[in-house]
């Protein structure tokens, strides 16, 4: 079965990597990693994309999703 991932998904994802990884110098530069979920994100905007298989997207930035899915899994469990 393939996973998928949904834009508000990839939204709270790229909020999580934000928060750890904040924009930085007088320019605001995006991270590495919020930068390559941005990627995915402005594919999916301009494809008009609900939602996207991580299995297409590049490893880096699936990667991230696992994390951040992994990270937030974990942390609802009581």
């Amino acid at each position: 079965m393939l996973m998928q991932i949904t834009l508000p998904e990839l939204e709270q994802a790229i909020n999580h990597w934000r928060i750890l990884h904040p924009s930085r110098g007088e320019e605001r530069a995006l991270s590495v990693e919020v930068n390559a979920l941005a990627n995915v994100y402005a594919l999916m905007i301009f494809e008009q994309c609900r939602t996207v298989e991580l299995e297409t997207i590049e490893p880096q930035a699936r990667q991230l999703l696992l994390d951040w899915l992994q990270q937030t899994s974990s942390s609802r469990r009581p």
